[in-house]
């Protein structure tokens, strides 16, 4: 991948956009392992489904008659193409946690993002030892050393050739 950063720079930092593309990716996380963790159960089923099912009669909602083998292969193909996104997108996070240095930030993103709890309830787990203002910042700073991370790796350059 091509790394676009500024001569001299070794350890690129995060701009606003990808700490926030970073926010959403953490936030979405839980969902992310869930469905992955469903598809690869449930695969077969779900291509039963497709085949079976009215979902694959009409892939695009303008057509009139459609070819329902054909669309069930392409809604197939969606869902594993979905399921490969998400597998790249929690890894490079997986590797994103493990490279936070700040233990107190690292526990906190682990809570909050990784098992997918409220941020009322990390505040509750973390009630005896920080504040809230203390949290959020710990948060924040994860967040931050994530969104360097996944930029010193090139995924935000690759995520932008994505989409």
């Amino acid at each position: 991948m091509a790394m676009v950063w500024e001569q001299g720079e070794l350890f690129p930092t995060a701009n606003e956009t990808e700490i926030q593309r970073t926010k959403f990716l953490l936030c979405k996380f839980k969902s992310m392992t869930l469905l992955m963790s469903d598809y690869e159960r449930f695969t077969r089923d779900m291509q039963q489904v497709s085949i079976d099912g009215e979902v694959a009669r009409r892939v695009e909602q303008d057509e009139l008659h459609a070819d329902k083998a054909a669309n069930a292969v392409i809604l197939i193909e969606k869902q594993r193409w979905v399921y490969e996104q998400y597998l790249l997108y929690t890894g490079v996070i997986w590797r994103a946690v493990g490279l936070i240095q700040d233990d107190d930030a690292h526990r906190a993103i682990q809570h909050r993002y990784i098992e997918g709890h409220s941020f009322k309830e990390t505040v509750m787990f973390f009630r005896h030892g920080m504040s809230n203002s203390t949290i959020r910042r710990k948060l924040s700073e994860g967040t931050g050393s994530i969104a360097n991370s996944l930029k010193l790796m090139g995924f935000f350059e690759h995520d932008i050739k994505q989409f």
